[in-house]
């Protein structure tokens, strides 16, 4: 009888363990932190309320786009893979630190370049390309690099359209990108960012940047499909027009 039970308690035991580990996937990459759908779910509404309360938490600003960015990531990864250069880009999964671009080269490039201009716009708010969370909740690698290219590009994209990194200029940068990606993250910020706007930049907003990102985002080449390191000794000019894409008339 006493055998019996203890067969029985380690059955159960057994049951509640493989229960517990249940949808968790197994470590898929060196920054990879394995969750349950479960668990997700509660670090997507966590993080949603934090990213609102205070959108300088990039950390739950991260967490927020890895936890609810699957299907879009997807949708993403398959236009990459119906383009020449986002096949070498997935293939090569370049990374956009200090150890992989020569920041102070850049800085010798003639003013024109879109080198220049990026280390211009980094300098200017000292920014570094190391700033750039690693993804920890995506559960496929590739996946997982596509999201990491799309936060390492950001600063590129910043540099191209001229927008600023105020409130009024990260809004009208995320109506871009939620309009060509479709990442819920970039939706949230699109719709309650100006929340935090003065009424003036309300106005601006939808007089003239919400317009601009939707023609923009139509007229242009899908900025994951551009590999920015290979321009970088390239006019700004030169690679506004190559991508097609139109500076925002601000005021």
């Amino acid at each position: 009888s006493s055998s019996s039970s203890s067969s029985s308690s380690s059955s159960s035991s057994s049951s509640s363990s493989s229960q517990s580990t249940i949808d968790v996937e197994p470590m898929l990459y060196n920054t990879h932190i394995p969750t349950s759908c479960a668990e997700k779910a509660v670090l997507a509404a966590g993080s949603a309320a934090m990213a609102l309360y205070d959108p300088t938490r990039d950390d739950m600003v991260a967490a927020l786009g890895e936890t609810t960015g699957v299907p879009a990531l997807r949708a993403m990864l398959r236009r990459m893979k119906c383009d020449a250069v986002g096949q070498e880009i997935l293939r090569i999964q370049p990374i956009v630190n200090t150890k992989t671009v020569d920041m102070d080269y850049l800085r010798q490039l003639p003013t024109d370049t879109f080198g220049y201009a990026y280390t211009q716009f980094m300098d200017s708010h000292g920014y570094t390309p190391d700033a750039r969370a690693p993804v920890k909740y995506v559960d496929d690698a590739e996946l997982a690099y596509v999201m990491q290219r799309y936060r390492e590009v950001h600063d590129f994209l910043h540099t191209l359209t001229g927008l600023p990194t105020s409130v009024f200029g990260e809004v009208v940068a995320k109506w871009f990108e939620m309009l060509q990606t479709g990442l819920p993250m970039c939706a949230l910020s699109s719709f309650f960012g100006p929340l935090q706007m003065t009424m003036s930049e309300q106005m601006q907003l939808l007089r003239v940047g919400v317009p601009w990102a939707v023609q923009a985002s139509t007229e242009a080449q899908f900025f994951m499909n551009v590999y920015y390191e290979r321009h970088f000794e390239e006019s700004l000019d030169s690679l506004r027009g190559r991508i097609g894409l139109q500076l925002p008339r601000l005021q």
